[in-house]
């Protein structure tokens, strides 16, 4: 589909046949970033890994610096004490209310989000149940709806100057508390003197070796910061809300994790071993890809064709991984239906690292997620501790059919009304 809105042209392509063209076949001419004008703030466009054009060496330089300090299998081992501690301090927080209706996206966050900060910089940035938490969830969810909403300025770029929906001014005022937030932790750092073993200090070792300047540094923290604790906290409460809604599948999944686990702990290793979980979460990433348009595209060549027709240079080219993971060819039967069984099925080997193009909600090609490693290993530990800790029902009154999986589109896909449910605990003298 072709749309021009204003002086600004966008291709949107929505069948695995046209993604596979334009992220394996013509990667190269449509890998580059379309920026929005509300990205052009701070000078953060020229710094980000996410809006650098992908033949930028100072993007390879900062995905290779991503990828080689964060998401390894050597550094994501190094991390796993950290993710099994912050997933016990979300037992404890859902314990603590046991019996009563809890807001589950809000309290995966703020477990998600000290699991980063401690990854990141040893330190946690809230206290479960606290008011920052909320404060902090609002702050990037707002930071990631401003790159989706309308903006006049880029339908008729010669009135950017103007910002006459003031979307720059309003992601400005977000990105500059990014900024002061990760200034102060850095300040911190470089005046203890002490060295915590983390990213901080990987990152400042390369800018005292003249490899990373300190604005990269701010800028990439800010990037992976954002990206990483919201879609993963989104992809966990979609999950919840989808067992919630489908009780024999929630029962399923515990089943098979009281055979694997017994009454102990879940173990992190392990759970690559269960299939079932497994599919859950593809069965949840398929409906409800965390960006569901993913990060849009722009055609940095001349000449480049898609599906037969002709895409100037400069267009945007979206990919719309929500219509893809639902396509009626690709998923058929019942392809708007929640069934994880699917992917059990020997003749559908599928991933979610971009390979195979009717399941691309973390996108393919040279500008996939750099973060499909991490985001593979944290929510599936994070749902089987939920699942493998509580008995979950509904808040009194509910039944399954009344779970609400209408969604608000924007560039995450969330629930339209965040997820209340109650956790249950499961007297055992060994779990956790």
């Amino acid at each position: 589909m072709s749309l021009r809105l204003g002086m600004a042209s966008t291709v949107v392509l929505s069948s695995p046949g046209a993604a596979h063209e334009a992220l394996h076949k013509k990667d190269g001419s449509v890998s580059s970033r379309w920026v929005p004008d509300n990205a052009n703030v701070l000078g953060h466009k020229d710094i980000s890994m996410a809006w650098l054009p992908s033949s930028s060496p100072l993007w390879k330089h900062l995905r290779t610096v991503a990828s080689t300090l964060l998401f390894t299998s050597r550094r994501l081992g190094a991390s796993r004490g950290i993710r099994e501690r912050k997933a016990r301090e979300l037992v404890e927080h859902f314990r603590a209310r046991s019996g009563q209706p809890v807001r589950v996206g809000l309290a995966v966050f703020e477990a998600v989000l000290n699991f980063m900060s401690n990854v990141f910089f040893s330190e946690d940035v809230v206290d479960m149940g606290s008011d920052r938490g909320k404060e902090f969830q609002e702050l990037i969810a707002d930071s990631v709806a401003e790159t989706a909403k309308p903006n006049i300025s880029d339908f008729f770029p010669f009135l950017s100057a103007l910002d006459l929906s003031r979307r720059r001014r309003a992601a400005a005022s977000n990105l500059k508390k990014f900024y002061d937030f990760f200034d102060a932790v850095i300040d911190r750092r470089l005046n203890s003197g002490e060295k915590s073993g983390d990213l901080l200090d990987s990152l400042l070792e390369l800018h005292a070796n003249s490899q990373l300047e300190r604005p990269l540094i701010r800028a990439l923290m800010t990037d992976l910061f954002i990206a990483g604790s919201h879609t993963t906290a989104t992809t966990v409460e979609w999950t919840m809300a989808e067992l919630l809604r489908n009780p024999s599948k929630m029962a399923k999944a515990r089943a098979e994790l009281d055979e694997a686990f017994g009454r102990g702990a879940v173990e992190e290793g392990e759970l690559g071993r269960l299939p079932y979980l497994q599919a859950v979460i593809k069965e949840t990433l398929r409906l409800h890809p965390p960006g569901p348009l993913l990060l849009p595209h722009e055609a940095s060549e001349h000449g480049v064709t898609l599906g037969g027709y002709s895409v100037p240079k400069g267009t945007r080219v979206l990919i719309n991984a929500w219509a893809i993971g639902r396509d009626p060819v690709a998923w058929s039967p019942e392809p708007e239906a929640f069934s994880p069984e699917r992917f059990l099925d020997h003749h559908r080997e599928v991933d979610f690292w971009g390979r195979s193009f009717e399941f691309i909600p973390f996108g393919s090609g040279r500008r996939a997620c750099p973060g499909i490693p991490l985001a593979a290993t944290v929510v599936p530990l994070v749902v089987a501790t939920m699942l493998h800790s509580f008995q979950w029902t509904l808040p009194e009154g509910k039944a399954p059919g009344d779970v609400d999986l209408r969604d608000r589109f924007g560039a995450v896909l969330e629930l339209a009304s965040p997820l209340w449910a109650v956790p249950v605990s499961i007297p055992a003298d060994d779990l956790y």
